[in-house]
């Protein structure tokens, strides 16, 4: 396995648009970005009064290839969480170009879903088994009054947070380690553990960020969190309570799930080899 790109430090441009030309069979790789507040989540469900982002890529997809197309993403994201970096493959059921499957999509496509770029992999790059690492941001709107434009993008939190605390505070859930606290009741991962690379809590003038790197992640994991460190932030429990809670196993002890609209998938860590386009760090109104 080669060096890994890493993601969010800046983007590798396609040197010449639309080049590549896919033959049928050929796999393809996407990367696609959309706003999740008016979808039931990522994953198909099958039920025509459920709007999600599979189905209505895979539908914009199969009308290009004129023949049904079913994609396989890098990480299942909750109903109200967003993209700017998600990544899917399939295997291309008709000849079509890479300038057909960007732009034919995008026709095809809402306004809440884009394709940001087509890309030829070879037969073992897997979108989801593939990864090596995925990464979120949850953005907070810290400030007494919310916002109208963003609030379906962002978390209000109307009391102080001191992001210092926080970014201390998470500090004590990098490694691999038992996140049974931190996990949704009804996941079904076989195993609670799950290695952090990295936490960092900033801020950006009324806005306070949660930037988190792992290998991957359990149900509703960076909400819970999220949920954790802002109770850390507005001074209800102490900066050691994300231990405590970590070390409890139990996921009654920590706080409330944290609301889906700040969340972001912004980026998915891949091997060299298959020389997919770095991710640009998201979400675009933040300016890192």
């Amino acid at each position: 396995m080669g060096r890994e790109k890493k993601i969010g430090t800046g983007s590798d441009e396609l040197a010449h648009p639309f080049p590549a030309q896919f033959g049928q069979g050929d796999r393809v790789a996407l990367c696609v970005s959309y706003d999740g507040s008016a979808y039931h989540g990522w994953q198909s469900q099958r039920k025509p009064q459920v709007a999600t982002v599979q189905e209505t890529l895979e539908k914009a997809l199969s009308s290009v290839a004129n023949a049904n197309v079913i994609v396989q993403c890098a990480g299942r994201t909750d109903t109200g969480v967003h993209a700017s970096h998600q990544i899917v493959h399939f295997d291309s059921p008709s000849a079509r170009g890479e300038k057909a499957w960007v732009r034919g999509g995008n026709t095809n496509l809402p306004s809440s879903i884009a394709i940001q770029w087509a890309k030829p992999v070879s037969a073992k790059f897997n979108a989801r088994f593939s990864a090596t690492a995925r990464r979120y941001r949850y953005v907070i709107l810290n400030r007494p009054a919310r916002s109208a434009i963003l609030s379906a993008g962002v978390t209000w939190q109307r009391y102080p947070l001191d992001e210092i605390s926080m970014h201390e505070a998470a500090q004590a859930l990098v490694g691999e380690l038992d996140f049974t606290s931190y996990r949704a009741a009804a996941c079904q991962s076989k195993t609670p553990m799950r290695n952090i690379h990295r936490v960092d809590v900033s801020r950006q003038g009324d806005l306070v960020i949660i930037d988190i790197q792992a290998n991957a992640f359990l149900h509703h994991m960076v909400r819970n969190i999220a949920g954790v460190l802002m109770a850390i932030g507005t001074g209800a429990k102490p900066t050691v309570w994300a231990e405590e809670v970590l070390l409890a196993k139990d996921r009654s002890v920590a706080a409330a799930t944290a609301p889906p609209h700040g969340l972001y998938l912004i980026g998915v860590t891949y091997p060299e080899e298959f020389e997919l386009p770095a991710a640009q760090s998201g979400p675009h109104f933040l300016s890192m």
